[in-house]
């Protein structure tokens, strides 16, 4: 019995051993890229006070949790990286970013797409009580430059020199090396504190367009598809699957474009077109979060693909 206990623990030392070793062994690009670092909407999944049907298998498997909503963008020549949005799972991610390599990556910055508790509350952890950061350079828009000079505690990592707020202009290029562009986009979203934008990501043989929040695609100035014509991948604002996803509460009062909504303006795009789509930024209660889900199989039979942690798009 001792020696079958023995064989046993061996096998499983091994398994975990190889399991460490296949994630050390994956040939990320040797050009810059964007890696994704999170899928789920503000609050991540699961959702806290959440016990519906939604959350409990992740309540009783943590590997299926999922963070929010993330990037980060590598250049493995100069050994940088930097992250749009900085989320409540702040030090999760910038681990994964900082050492997802052979060697271990500077973070250069941060640049945030708008006020709401997902995309910016991340900066918690670059204060005294934390990093104690030295300057990170944080890229934001003229309302949120002024939101977080304004307002504690945000106010106190730029009094302390923990960030060194950077401004942006809508549509107008910021180039983080000589490598990789940075250009922010304007979009209507529910902006109580800040304006909202997305983000194009351009490399020199490939782009990226993020944007993971927008009421409608009705509202916004631009052509949905005309923009995804102009890059290689688009990761867009995947919330909420359908109409009705949350009982008991007004959609209209939290709008975004469902998914559906999305597929069916999308709809007589050419395949390759569709295949650029990948929706990201996902309510706990999307059945997107389902790998194997009904939901899951219609938007991939539709054509179009649902980000993933750790996935990668080459710059």
């Amino acid at each position: 019995m001792k020696l079958i206990t023995c064989i046993l623990c061996a096998i499983l030392v091994f398994s975990e051993c190889a399991e460490k070793a296949s994630e050390k062994m994956i040939n990320y690009p040797d050009q810059p890229y964007v890696i994704v670092l999170g899928i789920a909407q503000d609050a991540g999944y699961p959702q806290a006070d959440c016990e519906k049907d939604c959350c409990a298998r992740v309540w009783h498997d943590p590997s299926l949790r999922q963070w929010v909503s993330c990037l980060g963008i590598v250049d493995p020549d100069t050994k940088q990286c930097w992250i749009i949005d900085a989320t409540p799972d702040f030090k999760d991610q910038l681990h994964l970013l900082r050492n997802h390599r052979d060697s271990k990556l500077d973070l250069s910055g941060i640049a945030l797409t708008h006020a709401h508790i997902g995309h910016y509350t991340g900066l918690v952890h670059l204060g005294r009580e934390v990093m104690g950061a030295g300057g990170v350079p944080v890229y934001a828009m003229p309302k949120m430059y002024s939101f977080l000079s304004a307002n504690g505690p945000w106010s106190q990592l730029v009094t302390l020199e923990n960030i060194q707020l950077r401004p942006l202009k809508a549509d107008s290029m910021v180039s983080l090396n000589q490598d990789i562009q940075l250009r922010p986009i304007l979009v209507p979203h529910r902006d109580e504190y800040s304006e909202t934008v997305g983000y194009e990501v351009i490399g020199n043989d490939h782009s990226l367009l993020f944007i993971p929040d927008i009421d409608k695609w009705s509202e916004w100035e631009e052509d949905l598809r005309t923009k995804i014509g102009q890059h290689d991948y688009a990761l867009l604002d995947g919330s909420f699957y359908t109409n009705g996803e949350i009982p008991g509460r007004d959609m209209s009062e939290i709008p975004h474009p469902f998914v559906v909504e999305t597929m069916q303006l999308l709809k007589n795009m050419e395949q390759s077109e569709k295949e650029k789509v990948h929706f990201i930024h996902l309510n706990h209660t999307n059945p997107l979060l389902d790998p194997s889900g009904t939901e899951t199989r219609e938007v991939r039979n539709s054509g179009f693909r649902i980000s993933r942690q750790k996935q990668v798009f080459i710059l």
